[in-house]
């Protein structure tokens, strides 16, 4: 039996279970403005997994390294999300003001 495939599969399902929760807190406490730290931590895991022989951890790091690629846009999702109200606003952050907030003042 080979159990690589299914390894991975777990790997890549906790991964995106992992980066979900980091992406909330991350919007909540520094706003979608981090997206350059994802799109760095991206590509330097995607590039040493193109020097790792085992295949396993070749695969994870490139997950990781696409989860956080995949992260800077759900970052600016999430950021509309809070908009909406869908998910808590962090009051010690200062919220966007917009031509409507500004006429009624």
């Amino acid at each position: 039996m080979n159990w690589t495939g299914v390894i991975i599969g777990v790997i890549s399902f906790v991964t995106i279970g992992v980066f979900h929760p980091i992406v909330i807190k991350g919007e909540y406490y520094f706003s979608a403005k981090i997206w350059p730290i994802f799109l760095i931590a991206g590509i330097v895991f995607c590039g040493i997994s193109l020097f790792v022989d085992n295949i396993i951890g070749a695969a994870t790091l490139a997950v990781v390294g696409f989860s956080c690629l995949w992260s800077i846009g759900e970052l600016k999702e999430q950021e509309e999300r809070v908009e909406k109200g869908w998910f808590p606003a962090n009051p010690k952050k200062q919220k966007k003001t917009t031509n409507e907030d500004e006429e009624k003042n």
